[in-house]
């Protein structure tokens, strides 16, 4: 009996650590296994040690398949060595809550310190999801702050409200002249996926700036039994929904990126977990500047679910990662903010 239930689980985890590779679009709950990915690295450790213990051969089937699921480890945790002077091209990217325009009790302070803290972050190239633009009121007017009246050019991808008075979206602002710029997907509520072409020098990179499909679970307490069912079955509706929803945004992200003529930095809030389709399939092609070059469990979520990490940087071949780091001194918003430093690698010219 105990051989069936090792073997059993033994086959599950493999299911569960293949399933990231099969996008939700094809299978409707296909999207949900991967979130069982850390419990049941969790049991395999576990079992593993326990069965050790005991001197059974068994443990040969909860070790392989922490081998076979080492992949997730990599994702989770990274103790990579620290670059006390990163120099190259920087990146930061932040998920801004609007800048706090909608809500708290100290919204005018607020407000301030997130845009003033934008505004001096020295980063070269600074990527926002959730950005909030109002040309109306000179101080929540974010675009002349945070551009520093022309020192940073920009790229505002307007997705809710009025483009010429109060709007929100996504933004890109540059420290290197933008000489091209466009849009990949938005559907017209609050998430999308825009780039730039970038002039550094004699060089021309491409910066890629997305806020995927968010969940929008309503997480108040419920006090009695048919609402909690109520509640979890709408629960695992919208998850099942958002997660369609993002394969197919990262099917038509991941397509534009492979077209690029010029080398690649992807920022973004992604909203989902490294154990997901949304994560290795960005893997499958870039890099990602945590796993290169960060410490740590990366968290970037700044609320209840304070354990998850969904905001990212990814890149390509063409840069060598100099450093990276998640700003958890910084709470102004839902997201801390991350930042990253990039050199680009110079190929040999052709014999």
């Amino acid at each position: 009996m105990m051989r069936f239930i090792i073997f059993t689980f033994f086959l599950i985890s493999l299911i569960l650590f293949f399933s990231v590779y099969i996008s939700p679009e094809s299978l409707d709950y296909t999207g949900l296994l991967p979130l069982l990915i850390p419990p049941f690295l969790i049991f395999n450790i576990a079992l593993a040690v326990m069965l050790m213990f005991r001197g059974s051969r068994l443990m040969i089937f909860p070790i392989l398949a922490l081998i076979i699921g080492w992949r997730f480890f990599s994702v989770t945790f990274q103790w990579n060595q620290r670059n006390s002077n990163p120099q190259g091209v920087s990146v930061l990217s932040f998920n801004a809550m609007l800048f706090n325009n909608l809500w708290g009790n100290d919204r005018e302070a607020l407000i301030k310190n997130s845009i003033q803290w934008v505004k001096d972050n020295p980063s070269d190239i600074k990527c926002f999801q959730e950005f909030y633009q109002d040309y109306t009121t000179p101080s929540r007017n974010a675009i002349k702050i945070i551009g520093e009246e022309g020192k940073y050019e920009h790229s505002f991808l307007a997705i809710d409200g009025n483009p010429r008075r109060r709007s929100y979206g996504i933004a890109i602002f540059s420290k290197y002249p933008i000489i091209n710029e466009g849009r990949v997907f938005d559907n017209q509520r609050n998430n999308g996926a825009m780039f730039v072409d970038l002039k550094i020098d004699q060089d021309t990179i491409r910066i890629y700036n997305t806020h995927l499909e968010s969940m929008s679970i309503n997480a108040d307490r419920l006090d009695n039994l048919e609402g909690i069912k109520s509640q979890y079955r709408n629960t695992i509706r919208k998850l099942k929904e958002g997660i369609q929803m993002r394969a197919w945004q990262i099917r038509i992200l991941k397509e534009h990126i492979e077209n690029s003529p010029y080398p690649v930095i992807l920022a973004g809030d992604f909203n989902d977990v490294p154990y997901s389709h949304t994560y290795f399939s960005l893997k499958s092609i870039l890099h990602n500047a945590f796993e290169e070059a960060g410490r740590g469990f990366g968290f970037t979520y700044n609320k209840v679910l304070f354990f998850l990490r969904i905001d990212n940087i990814f890149f390509d071949d063409a840069f060598q990662i100099q450093g990276f780091k998640t700003h958890r001194e910084v709470d102004y918003s839902d997201h801390y903010p991350i930042s990253a430093v990039f050199r680009l690698k110079k190929t040999e010219p052709a014999q």
